[in-house]
């Protein structure tokens, strides 16, 4: 899960996916991170915390990270959050790096479309919840296409 700073929309997705992941008994490794080293080191917005804590997650320890080249060996699969951190994700990875496991989140609810998650980091807290919900329902999608 890569967005931009790694403290918003990934984390939420982190959270919700990692918890989805226990509830279903799967054996996946999911994890986020940014393009950008602007919080490396910070745990997730207050507002990210507090909406995934109204449905029972707690993703507090969670700290930004800077998405790295690695990072596409590492995982089966990367998420892409917008169109900026799809092309920052092509630029880390270097000019003849595979980033054929590179997606857009969206795409998974609306395939080739490549659709951002909104940032609600520009907003006030009710689009944390809008996007928690947004991205609860495309990690359902995940885990209906790649559960087996």
């Amino acid at each position: 899960m890569v967005c931009l700073g790694n403290i918003c929309r990934s984390p939420i997705a982190e959270g919700v996916l990692k918890h989805k992941v226990k509830e279903q008994g799967l054996n996946w490794v999911v994890e986020s991170a940014g393009t950008e080293s602007l919080h490396v080191g910070e745990a997730p917005h207050k507002y990210s915390q507090k909406v995934c804590m109204q449905h029972g997650i707690d993703i507090s320890d969670q700290r930004a990270r800077k998405f790295l080249a690695a990072d596409l060996t590492q995982y089966d699969k990367v998420y892409a959050f917008a169109g900026d951190v799809f092309r920052e994700i092509q630029i880390i990875a270097g000019r003849n790096a595979d980033i054929s496991n590179v997606d857009f989140f969206l795409n998974e609810l609306h395939p080739g479309k490549n659709e951002s998650v909104p940032d609600p980091w520009y907003g006030n807290e009710d689009g944390y919840t809008t996007v928690y919900e947004l991205i609860n329902t495309t990690c359902n999608a995940i885990i209906d296409k790649y559960k087996k």
